[in-house]
């Protein structure tokens, strides 16, 4: 198993889930939006070709010729507007400010390759409402750092959890990898997941 990402979160979700990467091959692409081009689309596009980015470099690599790969890609969206990774504490304001006191939708799309060469592919969609936050909350929240790198400027499994007041669908896709499918596309491939947890259980009451 090669992860295509160098996300934290990605890996400890993939862990939780039992499923220990042999490597993580994080790749850069070129994450700039069309005009007009919608969430669901974006992601979809931009975990293939992280996808790809990373097959290239494990083709190089004899002893994952024939791994299974796994990309992810993570947006959200207030309505047609796209909300990308936050850089910069004047980015993570604007966001949050949007995001306050509405409903979002966290897209993430999640691109499998198997050993054999298939690419099988899902695109899962959360929906989230945030309280409203005052200008004070944000203020203490941008100063803990928390929002750095993270699409839509916050960390639901962190701070940012005290904000939600309504989630439908799945937790962890807003985390960054939704579990349920990312476990249900391993598995119709043949990837050992079950096994894994098996053998896990048998080391822990060794």
């Amino acid at each position: 198993m090669v992860l295509a990402s160098a996300s934290p979160r990605r890996l400890q979700l993939l862990e939780q889930a039992g499923i220990a990467p042999d490597a993580l091959r994080p790749s850069s692409v070129d994450e700039s939006v069309s005009k007009g081009e919608v969430p669901r689309h974006i992601v979809r596009r931009l975990a293939r070709a992280k996808a790809e980015a990373a097959l290239k470099i494990t083709k190089s690599e004899p002893e994952f010729a024939k791994a299974f790969l796994l990309a992810a890609d993570t947006v959200v969206a207030v309505g047609r507007r796209v909300l990308g990774k936050a850089e910069l504490e004047h980015e993570a304001a604007d966001m949050l400010r949007l995001l306050r006191g509405r409903a979002h939708r966290v897209h993430t799309a999640v691109c499998l390759v198997t050993p054999e060469g298939r690419w099988r592919e899902r695109v899962v969609e959360t929906r989230v409402r945030f309280r409203n936050i005052s200008d004070q909350e944000i203020g203490a929240y941008l100063a803990s750092g928390e929002w750095k790198g993270k699409a839509g400027g916050y960390a639901i499994q962190g701070i940012a959890g005290a904000f939600v007041v309504k989630l439908v669908g799945s937790y962890t896709n807003v985390v960054g990898l939704p579990l349920t499918e990312v476990v249900s596309l391993l598995a119709g491939e043949g990837y050992p997941v079950t096994l894994l947890w098996l053998s896990k259980s048998e080391v822990e009451t060794e």
